[in-house]
């Protein structure tokens, strides 16, 4: 699809004409669809983009009401759109960065260019408490979520076990002060504790019944041929090495030592999962079915680690 940038003449001539929200997001979506833009970023479509970028500019909800569509704006709401309009269609940057507001299991979550953008199939996981992996979920008292990013898992995790406690560990300082104004804003900040970490290095000797890892995957092929909106986003938490496995790898030699007698280990690999067998052949991973879409979650327990370690 070609590229085409939007022109000053075109932003002013839609200042000057369209006066209503709908007028707005009409016009918006027209501008989207031509423009070329990768949609993957909470939407997969130009009205939805649109929607998404329009409404909380205007400090609206997403599910306005219909009436609404009907408002007219001031020149100020129309000028304010129009340079997004053209930073998203321009500049390649994500609606979650020009709004900072992405959505993850339902919840809205402060983001910027400091963290990755939620889009992890893990929250499917989270809202059914991970069963039927997870046989007792009241039993769950620690969890660790390792590469938190923006803090969002650890922050539905906290919400769906509510006598747990949560570690929320990073390796970027930068994301760790987007972390802590999420956990701020969710009052969280007595059960979800933001630690500066590489993989395990910031947690010794702790144990978890329940460790979640969505760690940088994507493999050098892919980082190569990512559409220019995925550039926004740091490269310390997309890329990984030649086969988007580095960080897993450590995951997994060390895993065992921070989980309890019963403990279950997630991690998310996505595409770089063709790279698995390859890597650990014969190894017990069970690989997640979501309803909802996305794939290349994997589960595993101590007691597989183990036995399948010591082999």
């Amino acid at each position: 699809m070609s590229e085409l940038q939007i022109e000053e003449a075109t932003l002013e001539e839609a200042v000057a004409e369209l006066s209503t929200l709908h007028d707005w997001l009409r016009w918006t979506t027209s501008q989207f669809a031509s423009s070329g833009i990768f949609f993957g970023h909470g939407t997969d479509n130009a009205w939805d983009e649109a929607v998404n970028l329009l409404l909380p500019a205007l400090s609206l909800p997403i599910d306005a009401p219909k009436e609404l569509m009907h408002a007219r704006l001031t020149s100020t709401e129309k000028n304010s759109l129009a340079g997004l309009i053209a930073e998203r269609i321009n500049d390649f940057t994500p609606v979650p960065y020009l709004t900072n507001i992405a959505w993850f299991a339902n919840m809205p979550f402060y983001v910027d260019e400091r963290v990755l953008i939620p889009r992890s199939p893990f929250a499917e996981l989270i809202n059914n408490r991970f069963t039927p992996w997870l046989e007792e979920p009241e039993s769950v008292k620690r969890i660790l979520d390792l590469c938190t990013g923006s803090g969002c898992i650890a922050i539905a995790l906290a919400q769906a076990f509510e006598n747990a406690q949560v570690d929320a560990v990073d390796i970027s300082y930068e994301a760790l002060e987007v972390a802590d104004i999420n956990i701020t804003d969710y009052q969280l900040s007595e059960r979800v504790l933001p630690i500066q970490s590489d993989v395990f290095s910031g947690v010794p000797g702790q144990t978890y019944d329940l460790i979640i890892a969505n760690p940088p995957y994507v493999d050098a092929e892919d980082m190569a041929d990512l559409p220019r909106e995925f550039h926004h986003e740091p490269e310390l938490g997309l890329a990984s090495g030649h086969d988007g496995l580095d960080v897993t790898r450590t995951i997994l030699s060390e895993a065992s030592k921070h989980l309890t007698a019963n403990g279950l280990l997630f991690v998310e690999v996505g595409n770089s999962m063709v790279h698995m067998d390859a890597l650990y052949p014969g190894a017990p991973f069970e690989w997640v079915e979501f309803e909802q879409g996305g794939l290349g979650v994997f589960v595993i327990s101590k007691q597989q680690l183990d036995e399948y370690f010591a082999q």
